[in-house]
């Protein structure tokens, strides 16, 4: 039997008294007339039998009154004359790219009557093979913004006025520049990896003599690319094979989230950490870094450390590979171990192995060349022959130019898809310089923190009604096209440059005509368009795995006395991307606000992320082992408040304690605070959303003179500010230390594979059989088996391949038209995702390993949810679904309370106004309405929903359905062609969106399907809570690392920690 120690908070570890009570409440929030009766919990209050029964019957009632039984009316209006294209009820798909700044993915978008509503992965690209990300699968909210400009604009005063038409903003843009006298013309761009898009900015170019194009990306990659410049000869990115690498090691990059391609590399990742029980091989993930990012909770073996000695710990490495180089001495005995042990994993993995690091100093990056270099990694998991152009943005240039506008010598500034006056270092200065530039012109899309700040807007189209190309990797092109007309009066950037360039093509004939030419015909190119990806065709070679060529070591000699200069401070503070809101761009998007950041549970805000060790010595919390410092911390949303100050500039944000931080290091995400110079304005231009969450980080990037550097000495101290609260989602639910998860090491796996479900067995044929049975699924019920000959749905989820990217949390939400409930409503544990992941720790305190688990409703064919519900709102369908009928539901929430995997989400509220569409602007009684909310029930936004499935009214329960519209459209598509496979093939909304494909579905009784093929791994497969006998149809698949050590246990364990194992869960599943 297991003695693991499963916790999902410090209370929970302390197992405190208070802990203890909150366990057994049914809900986080007590029913006010029985707690104000004795000041105690619902269970122990002494309260009369009378009263209980009174309170009961009016609860009963008042959840009869809220719940939406009477649905108003509300009259469709149909086609006068129906469109050519559209069939109502018929969804069309168009294959297009989501393109953000370099960020490029081919998707499918699925349009409905006109709208595009849902955002898939194409399969058809070698690039991402049908993959997407949280931020893609979102985007298709942005598009639907009410924040979006809708016309050109011309600065009046400290406002601005309507331009009438694009051709009188053609003929002021043309006298602008013409009065600038021989002042240089810029074009400031982020990445441009488009083909057609850089062949009209050379156009524009020549036009004007002396011009440039400066490419800036907020979270640069300006160090990898001067390093290679040095190390190779070209300013540029390989490409990464992370499919073919034995051995991966990381140094800070978070390859898996945020750096450089993490969808394609998890894609690529995924591939070699599938067990297969007739062939158990696993890649080897080592990982350095400072904070615990989400690439790091998936590595196998992972070393904290202070941010300044990433460059010390790449010569070390570099020294124990047999490279000319002195190492710096480090001191810490565990860190140092860890880097011999990684050593000689690569020395004895040549060929196949691979380094990466994520560090923006060029130093560093020379030294990790050098490494790829001893290490064979050139031309085999290092391909120079395809580079990647995701970012090539040079940090300073943009210094240079930011310097120019302030002197004077910038006459124009053309701006499209970047916003410096937020995410610049030194914004201030760019500001200041910017109203020094006599003409500059936004292209951007919303009003924000630079456009308002330029004397003319021209905003462009969205990306799904653009007509465009994008080349994330050289030789492997994706194509854009527009899947809705153009909501308002925008246009193309690229056809106001071949216009000022004086082109008078548009850019969709231009771009037409491009790839036309490439392709060799218009027959070609319409086949291109169709597929969505040109790769290996017309004059686009794709190029064989190359190595560098030569590499010149030159630089390694001065790179290492340079980082060997480098010193650390007291305290460092390092700065990081979230997979939501990444660098700002789309931080008023609602869906990715509410998606928990997969290690802290945390929505709506940025914070100080610390170490329990931190806290401890800087603010006096022994979370890990003082019962009421636990209590007080993790009961209460309010966060004690820091102050960090680096290079003069201050933050004061609330310090969240997590795990798996180096104890001298703060970490805090960029992307947060945005604003607007206009604070009467902020609703309207930065967007109800993005207005108050979180604070501005990007002040606290630094600079080596060369590059800009994202960590920093810095000093911290307690802030004398109140406590400020922080919506997380990870504290709502209890495991009552129930096994939920099984893992265990290779080497374990493979020298008894049955070994690590040991426990799950003993459970099935001895607790549960104690006569000695063993068919405890048929024989330990009173009720007969429920036989179901012909489809039964179920779904099975590797661990192994999970890499909590919550790509499939969005893809749930726009599917299904999950609500955005705000801030306040998650920190009252009210939010309505269907799906959720719960994230594990177990291990040592100090440097804990990470589980992802994603769940959901599980089907149970024995549901404990049915047989409560008193008025049979939720069903079981003939092939094997817990349905939900919202119609008949009066939100009396038993059946939330008898989940074991509490998955059934409760409208408290009218979140989508599906009870008063007509007023959905008008705040009701009982719905408070906040701004987010308002923003999601706005006319333009809801064109997002989705019309094949029901919104849900105030007083209803909701939860996964398996998609069931897409079950039946699968069906009667397969009906219609007389194709079987078409059922076999369907996918669910979480499955289609997954990077790293770790969701399979399908019809348990197709041995074909699938699931059933995942399922076939008895080794790995088990049910959760299978114990409680409720027969669930979600299986996962068990966890396994490729290291030496035992999963659960360290050598050294932190002081304080009453047990060996220390496990921590969001919403684990409970009673």
């Amino acid at each position: 039997m297991s003695n693991k120690k499963y916790w999902q908070n410090f209370g929970d570890l302390t197992d405190s008294e208070r802990f203890q009570q909150a366990a057994q409440n049914e809900f986080q929030e007590e029913l006010l007339p029985l707690a104000e009766l004795d000041g105690k919990g619902i269970l122990d209050a002494a309260t009369p039998r009378r009263d209980f029964l009174k309170y009961l019957g009016f609860s009963t009632a008042a959840a009869a009154l809220a719940a939406s039984c009477n649905t108003p009316v509300k009259k469709s209006v149909p086609y006068l004359n129906r469109p050519d294209d559209v069939t109502p009820g018929i969804a069309n798909y168009y294959a297009s790219t989501y393109v953000n700044g370099g960020d490029a993915i081919a998707v499918v978008v699925k349009q409905r009557d006109g709208r595009p509503i849902k955002i898939e992965g194409n399969e058809l690209s070698s690039v991402t093979k049908g993959g997407t990300s949280a931020q893609s699968q979102a985007s298709v909210l942005d598009l639907y913004d009410p924040t979006r400009l809708r016309h050109p604009l011309q600065k009046n005063g400290s406002d601005y006025k309507e331009v009438t038409s694009f051709e009188v903003f053609d003929k002021m843009i043309a006298t602008a520049v013409a009065g600038l006298g021989g002042k240089s013309i810029v074009l400031l761009t982020a990445t441009v990896n488009s083909p057609s898009t850089l062949q009209v900015i050379s156009e524009f170019l020549a036009k004007y003599p002396g011009s440039r194009h400066v490419q800036y990306d907020a979270v640069s990659s300006s160090g990898m690319l001067l390093a290679n410049e040095l190390s190779y000869g070209k300013k540029a990115l390989p490409s990464y094979h992370f499919d073919k690498a034995k051995t991966i090691v990381s140094l800070g990059a978070d390859f898996l989230g945020t750096w450089v391609s993490p969808t394609e590399f998890s894609k690529q990742y995924a591939e070699n950490r599938k067990v297969k029980s007739n062939k158990p091989e696993l890649s080897r993930h080592i990982h350095f870094e400072s904070m615990m990012s989400m690439t790091g909770s998936n590595a196998d073996d992972r070393y904290t450390h202070k941010p300044s000695q990433t460059g010390a710990i790449a010569l070390a490495l570099l020294a124990k590979l047999g490279g000319a180089v002195t190492a710096p001495a480090i001191a810490d005995k565990k860190l140092q171990a860890g880097i011999d042990k990684t050593a000689a994993v690569l020395n004895a993995t040549k060929g196949s192995a691979l380094v990466v690091c994520g560090s923006n100093d060029v130093n560093i990056q020379v030294v990790v060349n050098a490494i790829n270099e001893a290490i064979g990694a050139n031309g085999t998991t290092i391909n120079w022959g395809s580079t990647t152009n995701s970012r090539k943005g040079i940090d300073a240039e943009m210094v240079q130019l930011v310097n120019e506008m302030n002197t004077g010598t910038v006459g124009g500034l053309f701006i499209y898809d970047c916003n410096p006056a937020y995410s610049f270092t030194d914004s201030k200065k760019f500001i200041d310089g910017l109203a020094k530039v006599p003409v500059s012109v936004s292209f951007n899309g919303t009003m924000d923190e630079t456009t308002e700040q330029c004397k003319y807007v021209l905003p462009s189209h969205h990306w799904l009604e653009s007509w465009g190309d994008a080349e994330p990797k050289t030789g492997f092109v994706s194509l854009l096209q527009p899947a809705i007309n153009p909501l308002f009066k925008t246009r193309p950037y690229q056809t106001s440059l071949l216009k000022w360039a004086g082109n008078p093509s548009d850019y969709e004939t231009y771009y037409k005509t491009y790839w036309a030419t490439k392709l060799g015909s218009v027959a070609n190119w319409d086949k291109a368009l169709q597929d969505g990806v040109i790769e290996g065709t017309g004059t686009l070679t794709l190029a064989p795995l190359v190595s560098s060529g030569a590499y010149n070591g030159g630089a390694l000699t001065a790179a290492a006395a340079k980082i060997a200069t480098i010193k650390s401070g007291t305290y460092e503070v390092v700065l990081y991307e979230k997979i939501s809101i990444g660098n700002g761009a789309q931080a008023n998007n609602p869906w990715l606000q509410e998606v928990p950041d997969p290690i802290t549970k945390v929505t709506w805000d940025n914070y100080a992320m610390v170490s329990p060790g931190f806290a401890k010595t800087l603010l006096n919390l022994n979370v890990a082992g003082n019962q009421r410092e636990a209590d007080n911390y993790e009961v209460h949303p309010e966060k004690p408040m820091l102050k960090i100050t680096v290079n003069g500039r201050v933050l004061e944000l609330p310090a969240l304690i997590i795990p798996g931080l180096d104890n001298s290091t703060v970490a805090i995400a960029v992307g947060y605070g945005r604003t607007s110079a206009n604070k009467d304005l902020a609703l309207e231009r930065t967007g109800r959303a993005a207005v108050g969450a979180g604070q501005n980080a990007y002040p606290f990037v630094t600079s080596d003179g060369t590059t800009f550097l994202y960590s920093a000495a810095a000093a911290v101290e307690k802030s004398a500010l109140a406590a400020y609260p922080l919506a997380q989602t990870q504290v709502h639910g209890f495991t009552e230390d129930r096994p939920v998860i099984y893992e265990t090491n290779l080497a374990s796996y493979i020298a008894n594979p049955k070994a690590m479900l040991a426990e799950a067995t003993h459970e099935r044929e001895v607790v549960l059989m104690p006569h000695g049975k063993t068919d405890y699924v048929k024989d330990a019920t009173i009720y007969p088996d429920f036989v179901k000959p012909g489809i039964k749905w179920g779904m099975s989820i590797d661990l192994n391949t999970c890499t909590g990217c919550s790509a499939c949390v969005v893809a749930c939400t726009a599917e299904n038209n999950v609500s955005v409930v705000g801030k306040i409503q998650v920190q009252r544990a009210h939010e309505m995702h269907w799906l959720r992941i719960d994230r594990y720790f177990t291990g040592d305190l100090e440097n804990p390993d990470v589980v992802f688990q994603p769940m959901l409703c599980q089907h149970c064919d024995n549901a404990p949810c049915e047989n409560v519900c008193p008025v049979a709102a939720t069903n079981h369908s003939s092939e094997g679904l817990n349905q939900m009928t919202y119609n008949r539901c009066i939100g009396t929430r038993y059946c939330a309370n008898n989940c074991p995997y509490k998955v059934r989400r409760f409208n408290w509220l009218d979140y989508n106004g599906s009870d008063s569409f007509a007023d959905n602007q008008k705040p009701l009684v009982g719905t408070d309405m906040n701004e987010v909310v308002l923003q999601m029930n706005d006319d333009l936004t809801r064109m997002v929903l989705n019309p094949d499935v029901t919104v849900r009214g105030r007083g209803v329960i909701e939860k996964c359905s398996f998609c069931v519209q897409r079950l039946q459209e699968s069906k009667l598509d397969a009906k219609k062609a007389q194709d079987p496979s078409l059922v076999r093939n369907v996918k669910v909304a979480c499955s289609q969106a997954c990077p790293s494909d770790c969701i399979s579905f399908g019809n348990v009784n197709d041995p074909e399907s699938e699931v059933s093929k995942a399922r076939k791994d008895a080794t790995r497969n088990f049910y959760v809570l299978e114990q409680l006998h409720v027969l669930p149809n979600v299986s996962y698949l068990a966890k396994i690392r490729n290291t030496d050590r035992q999963i659960g246990h360290e050598e050294e364990m932190h002081e304080g920690v009453p047990t060996p194992e220390v496990k921590e869960a969001e919403h684990a599943p409970a009673h």
